[in-house]
C-alpha cells in the first residue's frame, strides 16, 4: 500500500418517517405492514394515469438535514425521472432528483457533501420457495417511501474513516427525528464507491487527479460490514494495478458469510438513466426567510450537546460522548441532573453509563435520584436497593 492510496466516496440511502408516502397518501410504514401490498394505490403502483403529489414535510425535513450538514439549499429545485427497469420499479422509472438538487455543498467534518436530495423507494424483492421451485415475489409496501440521498465527495481515504462518517451521520439523522435509520430494517442504506489510486513519488496523493475507475458495493446494512468491504476492495484493486491492469467499473454485492464481494453488473453512468425533468410536478422554488425558518427548527446537534454538557456540566470527552449518543439520553440526563440538585452530574453520569440504561425502558428521573442517595448515605444490599426501587415504580405507575 506504500505507492497506493484508497479513494473512496459514499452513498447513503435514509427513509424518511413521514406518516405518508412521497407521492400519495398511502400509510408510510413498510416495516410492520401486516401482509404484503397492503400500503399501495395507482400512484406508488405506477398505474398509467396516476398523477404524484409531493410531500411537503418530506421536502422540508430534506432541507433539515442539508441544513444541518451544512449545505447550501437551492432555492430553485426540481424532480427528475430517473430511467431503468427492475421488476421492483413499477413505473420503469423512478422520481429523483438531478442537475437541481434540494441542498448541495456542505460538509460533515473534513468530509465534503456534494449533494442531498429527495427521491422515491423502490418495492422490495422476496425471493422464497414456493411448490418447490425458486420464485421472487414483489411487496410494494415499500414503493414510495421517501427517500433521502446523501452523497459525499472522494474525501475518505479508509473504511475506518468512512465508518467515523456514517456514525456521526446516522446520529444527526437520528437527532432531527426524520428517520430511525435503523440498518437493520433498512432504513439507512450504505453504498460506498471505491478506487485506489497509485500515488507518483514527483506528486503528493491530494494533487492527482482521480482514478479513472470506480467499484460501488450495493445495498450494505452494517457500519463494520462496509469497513470490511472497503478494506477487501481496495486490497482487490491494489492487486490488479499491480499486474498492470485497470479494475473494471462494475456494482458489486458484499457477501457477509464469506467476507467478499462479489460481481454484480456494469457500472452505470448518468447518461444511462436517460434523467429528464418530471413533468407532472413542477419545479419547487424557496424564499429565504423559508429556509431560515426550517434553521430555526433544527434545534442542538450532536457535536453542540457534546461541548456544552463538557463545559456545562464538566464532563470528560468520553462520558460527553456516551450521554449525547441518543437525543432522549441526552435528555434524560438533563432532567436527572436538575432533578437531582444534591448529586454532581459527574456521579449521574457514571451512573447510567455504568449501568448502561435503556432509555426505551428508562424508569421515572425520580428514581435515580434515590438510588443514588441511598448509594451515598451507605452500601445498601441488593435486597435494599429493590425495595427502593419497588417503592419509586409503585409511586409512579403512570411513568
Amino acid at each position: 500500500m506504500d505507492n497506493y492510496t484508497p479513494v473512496i466516496g459514499l452513498e447513503i440511502h435514509v427513509e424518511l418517517k413521514t406518516k405518508s408516502k412521497m407521492f400519495c397518501r398511502c400509510k408510510n410504514d413498510p416495516f410492520f405492514a401486516g401482509k404484503p401490498n397492503i400500503y399501495t394505490c395507482p400512484v406508488c403502483l405506477g398505474l398509467p394515469g396516476a398523477l404524484p403529489v409531493p410531500n411537503r414535510k418530506a421536502v422540508e425535513w430534506t432541507i433539515l438535514l442539508g441544513l444541518a450538514l451544512g449545505c447550501t439549499i437551492n432555492e430553485n429545485s426540481k424532480f427528475d425521472r430517473k430511467h431503468y427497469f427492475y421488476p421492483d420499479l413499477p413505473k420503469g422509472y423512478q422520481i429523483s432528483q438531478y442537475d437541481q438538487p434540494l441542498a448541495i455543498e456542505g460538509s460533515l467534518g473534513r468530509i465534503r457533501i456534494r449533494r442531498v436530495h429527495l427521491e422515491e423507494d423502490t418495492g422490495k424483492l422476496i425471493h422464497s420457495i414456493i411448490d418447490g421451485k425458486a420464485v421472487t415475489l414483489v411487496d410494494f409496501n415499500r414503493s414510495g417511501v421517501p427517500l433521502v440521498e446523501i452523497v459525499t465527495e472522494p474525501d475518505i481515504m479508509s473504511g475506518e474513516e468512512a465508518k467515523i462518517f456514517l456514525k456521526n451521520l446516522q446520529q444527526i439523522v437520528r437527532y432531527l427525528g426524520i428517520s430511525d435509520a435503523d440498518m437493520e430494517k433498512g432504513s439507512m442504506r450504505l453504498e460506498p464507491n471505491i478506487s485506489v489510486r497509485a500515488i507518483s513519488s514527483q506528486q503528493s496523493a491530494a494533487s492527482q487527479k482521480l482514478p479513472d475507475y470506480k467499484v460501488e458495493v450495493k445495498n450494505i446494512n452494517s457500519f463494520n460490514f462496509v469497513k470490511r468491504a472497503i478494506e477487501y476492495e481496495v486490497a482487490r484493486h491494489v492487486e490488479v494495478l499491480k499486474q498492470g491492469k485497470t479494475p473494471a467499473q462494475e456494482t458489486r454485492g458484499w457477501n457477509e458469510t464469506k467476507g467478499i464481494t462479489v460481481a454484480q453488473r456494469t457500472k452505470e453512468e448518468a447518461a444511462d438513466y436517460r434523467y429528464f425533468p418530471e413533468p407532472d410536478i413542477p419545479p419547487m422554488k424557496w424564499g429565504k426567510s423559508q429556509i431560515t425558518n426550517l434553521k430555526s427548527q433544527i434545534g442542538e446537534l450532536p457535536d453542540e450537546k457534546k461541548t456544552r454538557f463538557m463545559k456545562g456540566y464538566e464532563l470528560n470527552e468520553y462520558d460527553a460522548s456516551i450521554i449525547t449518543e441518543t437525543k432522549e439520553k441526552a435528555e434524560y440526563f438533563e432532567e436527572a441532573a436538575k432533578v437531582n440538585g444534591q448529586v454532581t452530574p459527574k456521579t449521574i453520569a457514571n451512573w447510567m453509563i455504568n449501568r448502561n440504561i435503556d432509555i426505551n425502558e428508562v424508569l421515572p428521573v425520580q428514581l435515580i435520584e434515590r438510588i443514588i442517595k441511598a448509594k451515598q448515605v451507605t452500601a445498601v444490599s441488593d435486597d435494599e436497593l429493590e425495595k427502593v426501587i419497588m417503592q419509586v415504580i409503585s409511586e409512579n405507575q403512570k411513568a
